[in-house]
């Protein structure tokens, strides 16, 4: 299968970098400043579980693809994907499969609206990595899966190929016949740590030490599940119970990404992590005071750094 993986950061860089580790054929649609970064470096995986040194990664850039992919893994910030979605225009042709790994809901929307449902399957991974400053994707814990799957919950033989494609790599691919629920019950779970963390400027462990932290975060994460069975989609009880243990933990370091984004006066995905859980609420927002709160915040923090742009 002929691969095209969005942009060779963190999450991309891994995964595109693990295929291209195992023979597959992977191009990746990176800046200028990138491909010739990644021309003259290669690209360069740091693991507890293996590191890979890929000279001279194929790479090609926005402009210039020349023509269709069997496979489309997509892995940018909610922000950047209206963009995205226009640049990987002409490698979609019938036969694409689109394998997109953002958080949320809100990105199925708008690439089906684009491309066509057909085209586009659930998907979402669990990794700790960053692009350090030169460039290095460092990974920086134990768990590098990738889960996929058609919405439909069949098993075609167009996930099968792509599961075939994944195994030998060094990370763990899992095909799902439960995608959708796999994704809302980690959004539900992101949401609330997102919300949580940046609302208080604090990982979990200084939260649930405050006076009424943990009583505000379970009151979050209850409301992120609400909205979830709104949508036939409420999380398991045993999905639910390992939710409140990580966001409950004492001594926690654990914040979520948003968070040091936010710290860093960056760009956040305020919109799609948090704000696409309120208007998929529609009515009973007004009831969901923790969830309207957090979103509130982050939105005034937008505002703030928009005006100082």
């Amino acid at each position: 299968m002929r691969v095209l993986v969005v942009g060779a950061g963190a999450t991309g860089g891994y995964f595109g970098g693990r295929l291209l580790e195992r023979g597959q054929d992977v191009t990746f649609l990176v800046r200028a400043k990138r491909a010739a970064q990644l021309a003259q470096n290669g690209l360069v995986i740091r693991s507890s579980l293996g590191d890979a040194v890929l000279p001279s990664p194929r790479t090609v850039q926005a402009g210039a693809i020349d023509g269709p992919y069997d496979l489309v893994l997509l892995s940018c910030k909610a922000y950047h994907l209206p963009q995205v979605i226009e640049d990987i225009a002409p490698a979609i042709g019938p036969q694409t499969v689109i394998l997109p790994l953002l958080n949320g809901m809100r990105h199925l929307d708008l690439l089906d609206a684009r491309f066509g449902a057909e085209h586009v399957l659930g998907g979402q991974c669990v990794i700790a990595a960053t692009l350090d400053a030169e460039g290095v994707v460092r990974h920086l814990n134990q768990s590098h899966s990738l889960t996929f799957g058609e919405r439909d919950g069949s098993r075609s033989d167009r996930v099968q190929r792509i599961l075939k494609l994944m195994e030998g790599a060094k990370f763990e691919p899992r095909l799902s016949t439960t995608i959708l629920q796999d994704m809302w019950d980690k959004w539900v779970f992101l949401a609330s740590l997102a919300g949580i963390t940046c609302l208080m400027r604090a990982p979990v462990g200084d939260i649930v030490a405050a006076p009424g932290g943990e009583a505000a975060t379970l009151q979050l994460l209850d409301d992120c599940r609400r909205v979830a069975a709104m949508h036939g989609h409420e999380p398991a009880d045993a999905v639910l119970a390992r939710a409140r243990g990580v966001l409950t933990e004492a001594g926690s370091s654990l914040s979520a990404s948003m968070m040091r984004d936010l710290e860093q006066g960056g760009p956040i995905e305020a919109d799609h992590v948090v704000g696409d859980l309120m208007a998929r609420a529609e009515a009973q927002a007004d009831a969901l005071l923790m969830l309207r709160t957090a979103y509130a915040h982050l939105k005034a923090y937008e505002a703030r750094r928009a005006g100082q742009a």
